[in-house]
Formats: structure tokens, C-alpha cells, sequence
């Protein structure tokens, strides 16, 4: 019979389960929608060398935020768009949370650039085209968020 330990504010896992990513499962566990974005995403797609000291969570507006044990930057994303680019990722075997793709991860940097700073989003941009990703694709996601449009095909023109 396996040990229980205690991984977060009710929370427990058994001691012979894998090794997962606690603070994840625990954000995942009470905030139903919650979602890797920013800097925590573009880490998850190896689109920049900087390392978060927090995870970068969006949940729909109006969503509740709950408290957690771990380090959580909440952003507020708008409902009608939430779920554009957005999959999930196991974390465990009962536990996922959302993640955007590379894609609406570049396109949030740009938009939110003012929060993470114009190199990153212009860094995991090149990564991306390095990459082989497709200048179309990104455009196409643009759509849904006029306000990073011109930045984006800015940045595309420059690095083409």
C-alpha cells in the first residue's frame, strides 16, 4: 500500500506515482480552464532561452482566479477568443491543462509585448521561421487579433 504526501492545499498524490509537475496539476485542479500563455508557453514550445520565474496562466474574463501554492501571473483573456490556438497537454495520468500553440503563443507576445517586451516576441518569432514555420499561418491567426496584426507583418517584413 503506497504512501500519500501532500502536494498542494487539498491536494495529495500517492508516493509511487510518477514525478509530475505539482504546481501545474495544482493550478489545472482549481482553475478549470487555466492555460499556459506568454512566456510559459513559448518555454513549452522552445521558442525562447528565458526561463519564467512564474507561470503565465490566462483564464477567460470573468473567470475565477483561485489561490494557489504556486507562482502565477494571471492574465485575463477575452472569452471570445480564448480558445483560438488553444490545445492541451498531459501532465499526469488524470490531469491536463491548456497550452496555446506556437502560433497564438508569437502572435500574444506582439500583442501583449508592452508585458513581455518587444525582443521576445521578436525572438520567438525568428525561432519559429527557423523552424519552418509558415509566415501565412501567423497571419491567418492575426485575424482574430486585429490589434497585433501590423506589428506582426512588421516583424515578418523585417526578417524576410
Amino acid at each position: 500500500m503506497g504512501l500519500v504526501e501532500r502536494i498542494g492545499h487539498g491536494l495529495y498524490r500517492r508516493t509511487d506515482e510518477e514525478p509530475a509537475d505539482y504546481d501545474l496539476i495544482e493550478i489545472a485542479v482549481k482553475a478549470r480552464q487555466a492555460t499556459l500563455c506568454l512566456l510559459s508557453a513559448l518555454a513549452r514550445h522552445e521558442l525562447t532561452d528565458t526561463i519564467p520565474s512564474v507561470y503565465d496562466i490566462a483564464v477567460p474574463r470573468g473567470a475565477w482566479r483561485p489561490v494557489v501554492s504556486a507562482p502565477v501571473h494571471w492574465h485575463k483573456f477575452d472569452p471570445a477568443t480564448f480558445e483560438v490556438g488553444r490545445d492541451e497537454i498531459q501532465l499526469d495520468k488524470t490531469h491536463t491543462v491548456g497550452l496555446y500553440d506556437a502560433p497564438r503563443s508569437i502572435v500574444d507576445a506582439f500583442r501583449l509585448r508592452h508585458d513581455v517586451g518587444p525582443e521576445v516576441a521578436n525572438e520567438a518569432l525568428r525561432r519559429w521561421l527557423r523552424r519552418g514555420g509558415k509566415p501565412a499561418a501567423l497571419m491567418r491567426m492575426t485575424r482574430s487579433f486585429p490589434a497585433a496584426r501590423t506589428a506582426v507583418l512588421h516583424a515578418l517584413q523585417v526578417l524576410s
